[in-house]
């Protein structure tokens, strides 16, 4: 039986209520985060063409890819232990100078590196004379990216949900977008383009450190670095080395795609992602604040409390993803058109990726809660071991299947690692978030699909879709509280909406 709101402790409240803060916070940048990628997307994909877009839609993704390994596992590493210096700002400057330093070290290699091997990669996949040199521009754009996510890191680990999504969730994919008009509306192809995306990610870069020093009061230092250089890096490391395992078990696709499809097929994958990466919106909004909230509880010994935290907000991320999932399994043809009749091709990968969304949502942050446990070393040796069975599994999918074995392979990849995760996470912690009131979203959720397919039968595209959505959401909130909310939940919706209450009637004066 789910206890009453009042049997809740004050610091399972206060947890469950900042991270919850930080979620509603989160989730409106993360919105507007996707909101500008998908803008930025439908004006490449409509002003480049389905070839030229393939070709931009390639380099992209890989220098996405090398985006999450420039700061070589610094961005988790700040998490970690920035909170934990929290008295202590000499040693906090320390570990900020040695992110810093780090993420300028590896970006430098990574841009010579794909200066280098610019040419190589184009013969082995899309082989366009556009594409050598736009990977070379991506290079410098891989450092400056990877220096604004130190900046969103540092104010995500002092505690401001508000500094981190301006600068990774509105400022990063806004650039990108005033770059693509930019350069369409002066003529460029993905070339020009990609230049466009350099020269805007270099303003912001500029003028975004001394803004993140003046908010956070973290003035990163690499005066006296080796004395916290070891620790830092034995927690870096294996982080970093799980990304690279990452980038071989989730994004192996991608390169396959390019690699042994057409470059029209990389352009049609790609919007595919981009509607997958809106249903990941909720899983990121919660853990926003939860790896700050999980390290310190974990440092103070109160598992039980983060056990607890642990389920309420895991349970709030399934609550959440399951309508957004429904809405893309019913109109997905619908909403991929949306970008061009030749993408809605799409429909059978998007529909087979979102399995595996679903099921790294219904598992919550498995892989921070490790790693603000101690346990960085196990999540490095399981991404990798799973990253050479995807990149096997994958290959033959692709074979077999094309667009849709790309996506069966990440799927399934996303499902195994964060089931594994999360019976590590109760080898290890004793952390188990499930029990039986994760199963009324779930129900929920096909009342929703099936209230929203009905309409789709009977009401013509595009209006579908809006219909769909203003008959699906009730019928989902309507069988929620039919099914019964849980206590935590209404604890979570109540405390939170009497402040916001508060914030607007103070804000607007009357």
């Amino acid at each position: 039986m789910s206890p009453e709101p009042e049997d809740v402790s004050e610091e399972e409240r206060d947890a469950l209520l900042t991270i919850a803060h930080g979620a509603v916070v989160t989730s409106g940048g993360v919105s507007a985060q996707r909101a500008l990628i998908s803008a930025t997307e439908f004006v490449l994909a409509r002003g480049l063409g389905p070839v030229a877009y393939g070709v931009y839609a390639l380099a992209w993704r890989i220098a996405q890819l090398l985006i999450r390994l420039v700061t070589f596992g610094s961005v988790p590493t700040l998490q970690r232990y920035l909170p934990a210096y929290a008295e202590e700002p000499a040693r906090r400057s320390r570990v900020a100078g040695l992110a810093y330093a780090t993420t300028a070290g590896f970006g430098v290699a990574i841009a010579a590196g794909l200066g280098l091997l610019a040419p190589w990669i184009n013969e082995t996949t899309v082989e366009h004379p556009s594409f050598p040199a736009a990977m070379r521009l991506f290079g410098p754009l891989v450092l400056l990216f990877g220096f604004v996510l130190v900046y969103a890191a540092t104010f995500r680990a002092v505690g401001s949900a508000r500094g981190e999504v301006l600068f990774n969730k509105l400022l990063r994919p806004a650039v990108r977008l005033v770059g693509a008009v930019g350069a369409l509306a002066a003529g460029y192809s993905v070339v020009g383009v990609t230049g466009a995306f350099v020269a805007c990610a270099a303003v912001l870069a500029a003028v975004g450190f001394p803004v993140t020093v003046k908010a956070t009061g973290v003035r990163p230092t690499v005066r006296g670095l080796r004395s916290e250089a070891r620790r830092f890096y034995d927690h870096a490391a294996p982080v970093a080395m799980s990304n690279v395992g990452k980038v071989f078990q989730n994004r192996v696709d991608i390169l396959l795609v390019g690699a042994m499809l057409t470059a029209v097929a990389a352009g049609i994958y790609n919007v595919v992602l981009v509607l997958v990466s809106i249903a990941w919106i909720p899983l990121l909004s919660f853990n926003q604040l939860l790896p700050p909230v999980a390290s310190d509880l974990h440092s103070n010994g109160r598992t039980e409390t983060l056990n607890a935290v642990y389920s309420s907000v895991t349970r709030l991320i399934v609550t959440t993803v399951v309508p957004i999932l429904a809405v893309q399994v019913v109109f997905g043809r619908e909403l991929l058109a949306l970008f061009g009749p030749t993408y809605a091709r799409g429909y059978l990968p998007l529909a087979v990726y979102l399995g595996g969304v679903f099921v790294g949502s219904a598992v919550g942050a498995t892989g921070w809660l490790l790693m603000m446990t101690d346990h960085q070393y196990a999540r490095m040796a399981l991404d990798w071991l799973l990253a050479v069975l995807n990149v096997v599994l994958t290959y033959l999918f692709v074979v077999e299947f094309g667009l849709a074995g790309a996506a069966l392979g990440t799927s399934l990849a996303i499902a195994v690692q964060n089931g594994l995760q999360v019976l590590l996470l109760r080898r290890f912690e004793g952390l188990w978030p499930f029990d039986a009131s994760f199963l009324k979203p779930l129900v929920a959720g096909v009342a929703m699909a099936a209230s929203m397919t009905a309409v789709r039968m009977t009401v013509a595209p595009p209006g579908a879709i809006g219909v769909g959505l203003a008959v699906g959401l009730p019928v989902y909130v309507g069988s929620l509280r039919a099914l019964g909310i849980d206590p935590r939940d209404r604890l979570v919706v109540r405390e939170l909406a009497g402040r916001y209450r508060t914030d607007i009637a103070d804000a607007v004066p009357f």
